[in-house]
């Protein structure tokens, strides 16, 4: 017996289509607006890795202006005064060391040169003639350093440039001063000096744990 060929053309058709509809009717019951996620190696989170060039300097190297927001302004190209002071030093850590003491008690003895800060020489620039006290300032670079005393420290400005430490050539001082510490609070757990305006100037502060002192510098006219 033979099959009529319009049947055989349904049962293809039908055999064909089904598969189709079934997937269709599939995809229908998903909710509208869900995509499958597809994941390759440019979605995976990636670690970063290390930076090998960080040093680490537990005494970070910092500076400070006068005018304090002088950079900023300087790039905005708003600065309307010049610049008067900048100070170049590193900011060593209390790390709940007893900072200044007696010898052989104190990290910072009393009556002994200190860089007033770490590894490098600590630099004061002026860009212009000041008054440091009483005494008339020529523009120029100096090493800043002092000897710490209970109730004062003592202030210096040298002209020996460019040394690691503090090497000290007391002959080539160029001004010295005594100023009253007072009472920090809170105390710092860095090192810490910075400008902040005064009368004609500005004053230098310099702090660190619960000592501070503050450095008058005048702007002459």
């Amino acid at each position: 017996m033979q099959t009529n060929p319009f049947y055989k053309f349904i049962y293809l058709f039908f055999l064909l289509a089904m598969p189709a509809v079934f997937i269709s009717c599939n995809d229908a019951e998903k909710p509208t607006g869900q995509k499958k996620t597809e994941i390759s190696i440019d979605t995976l989170h990636k670690k970063e890795s290390v930076n090998p060039y960080i040093t680490y300097d537990q005494s970070p190297m910092d500076m400070s202006y006068y005018p304090p927001d002088y950079p900023i302004l300087k790039m905005n190209g708003s600065d309307t005064s010049s610049l008067v002071a900048r100070v170049i030093y590193s900011r060593p850590q209390k790390k709940g060391r007893l900072i200044f003491g007696p010898p052989g008690k104190g990290l910072r003895e009393y009556g002994k040169e200190w860089r007033l800060g770490a590894n490098e020489a600590t630099e004061i620039e002026f860009f212009k003639d000041v008054m440091v006290g009483k005494s008339n300032i020529s523009r120029g670079r100096y090493i800043i350093y002092c000897i710490p005393y209970a109730d004062k420290w003592t202030i210096v400005l040298n002209n020996n440039l460019f040394t690691w430490g503090l090497h000290l050539d007391t002959s080539r001082d160029v001004f010295k001063t005594d100023i009253s510490t007072t009472i920090q609070n809170p105390p710092l757990e860095d090192f810490t000096m910075v400008f902040v305006p005064a009368n004609n100037g500005t004053n230098l502060i310099m702090a660190w744990d619960d000592v501070r002192v503050s450095l008058p510098i005048k702007v002459k006219p």
